[in-house]
Parts: C-alpha cells; sequence; structure tokens
C-alpha cells in the first residue's frame, strides 16, 4: 500500500501570480500544475488565494472552578444563514510580525476580556481551509480565573464589540453538540478539553 505525504512543495509548478485584489485582506490568482498519483502532470488550472495571516486562538478555563470564557461577537461570515451572525468564539487576533503565538495570545486576552494566561497549553496548530485560504490557526488552552471574568471588551479603532460571558465546560460542551457553537476553534478547544479536562483539573490546581 502506498505511503501518504509522498509530495512535496517541489512537486508544484506555479507558472504565474497576481494581485487580484489589496485590501484589509489580499487575494491572488494562480496558475499552476502539480503531479498527479498516477504519475502523470496536472493540465495548467486556476485558483483564487485567500492571502490571510496565522492567527492564534485561546480558550480560557479556570480549572478550578471548571468554567470557560467565551467571547460573543458579530461575524460577517454568518451572516445570511438559519442563526444568529453573533457567535461565540475563542479570544483569538492575528499573528503580527515579530510576535511569537503565545504573545498574541495574552495581548488578545487583555484587549478582549481582560484575561492573563498562565499557563498556556498547545492544542494544535491546523489549517482554517486550505483549499483557497493561507491561514493557520495556532490553538491555545490557557489558565485563567472567572472570578471577575465577563464584560464588554474590544478595541474601538479596530471596530471590535466583544461581550466576555463565563460558562460552566458542561454548558459550553453541550452548546457543541447542540450546534449552538458551530465555529471550527471553538468546536476543536471544547472538545480538546472534554477529553483534557480531569488532567488540567489535577494538574493546574
Amino acid at each position: 500500500m502506498t505511503e501518504p505525504f509522498q509530495f512535496k512543495d517541489s512537486d508544484v509548478k506555479i507558472e504565474k501570480r497576481e494581485t487580484v485584489f489589496q485590501g484589509f485582506f489580499r487575494m491572488d490568482k494562480l496558475w499552476l500544475t502539480h503531479r498527479r498519483f498516477d504519475g502523470r502532470e496536472m493540465p495548467t488550472f486556476t485558483r483564487e488565494l485567500f492571502i490571510r495571516g496565522d492567527s492564534t486562538c485561546v480558550l480560557p478555563y479556570d480549572s478550578d472552578r471548571d468554567e470557560v470564557v467565551l467571547l460573543e461577537q458579530f461575524r460577517l461570515g454568518a451572516l445570511g444563514r438559519d442563526q444568529s451572525p453573533w457567535l461565540l468564539e475563542l479570544v483569538a487576533g492575528m499573528d503580527e510580525d515579530g510576535e511569537s503565538p503565545e504573545e498574541v495570545a495574552q495581548r488578545e486576552g487583555q484587549e478582549e476580556a481582560g484575561l492573563t494566561f498562565k499557563p498556556l497549553d498547545k492544542i494544535c496548530d491546523y489549517l482554517a481551509s486550505p483549499g483557497g485560504s493561507t491561514e493557520l490557526i495556532h490553538l491555545y488552552c490557557g489558565r485563567i480565573s472567572t472570578e471577575a471574568a465577563g464584560g464588554l471588551y474590544g478595541v474601538e479603532h479596530e471596530n471590535e464589540d466583544i461581550r466576555a460571558h463565563v460558562f460552566s465546560a458542561d454548558e459550553a460542551i453541550a452548546m457543541v453538540n447542540d450546534g449552538r457553537i458551530n465555529n471550527a476553534a471553538a468546536i476543536i478547544a471544547l472538545q480538546w478539553l472534554q477529553l483534557n479536562r480531569p488532567r488540567l483539573r489535577e494538574g493546574w490546581s
């Protein structure tokens, strides 16, 4: 049986690339070809690629109270669906040049929820939508105290309007199971928490 991951970057040939849109984000159009599994080469085809930097997301978790903090804010991509476009999400932000994911996590924790994480547990890195976007998500769980958590946050000049909510871990996980939470980072992090709660409650307390 053939093993996976037999191809590399060098098996892709970019024949032409041009930027077709530059705004808050960037869109490039590529003409490319690559090797096929049967040994032939794909004919030249075109794809549009959403150029977006990497991001960092954090699930704030109080292991003593077994509670999480989730942020409610408007998301344009959820508009026009059979749901509210205000989603419950993790603390999150785009990585700036020269910043480590851990530094982004702490910056965004303060800006979006007034939280500092000690410690940060790495969950995973994952590609958000690799069929058409370059974005890689760095995903963490961060220890916090929910004693004074909650309230209104956000950076006004970035048009952020955020309400931080405190939920029991059980309630947050239930919202994943019934579909009220339907964004990938929050789903992955809360399912990870469901698996790792005993270890965190013993090791963080």
